[in-house]
């Protein structure tokens, strides 16, 4: 009898344990993200009128490097009139190690903003994106491949280029850098650069983090009043952003 418990033990510990080795072997990855900020910074443009934004989305990814995903936050009515406050991301991509240390990225993303119209122009996007990843460097080029573009018409061709510097300065906390410039085919006078210097800490029950953001570009290309024209904002000014996020 002892060595029949023995082996019924024994067989329990490793059905146990072939259990968990196979849930952490899965092909398939599902997480979610929840983010509360200051103020939303959009490649350095504020896109909630300077005020907090409630921010979350949902991912999927497979073993072999394909992903797809949705994110979401509310936005200005006040930048995007006529609309539901609302900014969707929908992505889909394929990630892959180009060589030893080297993570390259490529994917399709489009920008959706429920019902908004800036002079009669929808603000939806299409960008094809690709980047690169190399210990504490990565790098990003997003293409518009869509006609209409963030409010601009005949805009194809326009395009963002990313470039971010992370490095760990204490357990569990990140410095990071950040520049990219903005070009807008066919409205050469909104284009700029923007900068950030952030640093985050992941304290367990969240992630805390503060980021100084900075752009160069002329103001009255990005000043927008309310609704009843009695405050005006310029949206692309410098600014400190503070924020609590999850992922889970």
């Amino acid at each position: 009898m002892k060595k029949l418990v023995l082996a019924a033990s024994l067989f329990a510990a490793f059905a146990s344990t072939a259990s968990a080795q196979q849930a952490a072997a899965s092909d398939h990855t599902f997480t979610g993200n929840l983010t509360v900020a200051s103020d939303y910074r959009f490649r350095g443009i504020s896109q909630t009128f300077g005020r907090p934004a409630v921010q979350g989305g949902f991912d999927y990814a497979h073993s072999s490097g394909f992903y797809v995903g949705n994110w979401n936050s509310n936005v200005s009515g006040n930048q995007y009139p006529d609309g539901a406050g609302l900014e969707m991301d929908l992505y889909a991509g394929y990630k892959f190690e180009a060589m030893p240390g080297l993570t390259a990225d490529v994917g399709l993303l489009k920008y959706y903003y429920p019902g908004a119209a800036i002079a009669g122009i929808k603000p939806d996007a299409l960008e094809l994106y690709i980047g690169a990843t190399y210990n504490w460097f990565s790098a990003k080029y997003s293409h518009a491949v869509s006609d209409d573009y963030f409010g601009f018409t005949n805009a194809d061709g326009s395009y963002y280029l990313d470039l971010n510097a992370n490095f760990e300065i204490a357990e569990k906390t990140t410095l990071g850098f950040h520049v990219g410039r903005q070009k807008f085919k066919n409205a050469g006078a909104f284009d700029y650069t923007d900068y950030k210097i952030g640093v985050t800490r992941d304290f367990g029950f969240a992630t805390l983090g503060l980021a100084l953001v900075a752009t160069n570009a002329e103001s009255a290309n990005y000043t927008y009043s309310n609704a009843s024209g009695t405050k005006t904002k310029d949206v692309s000014k410098n600014t400190a952003v503070l924020s609590i996020s999850k992922t889970f």
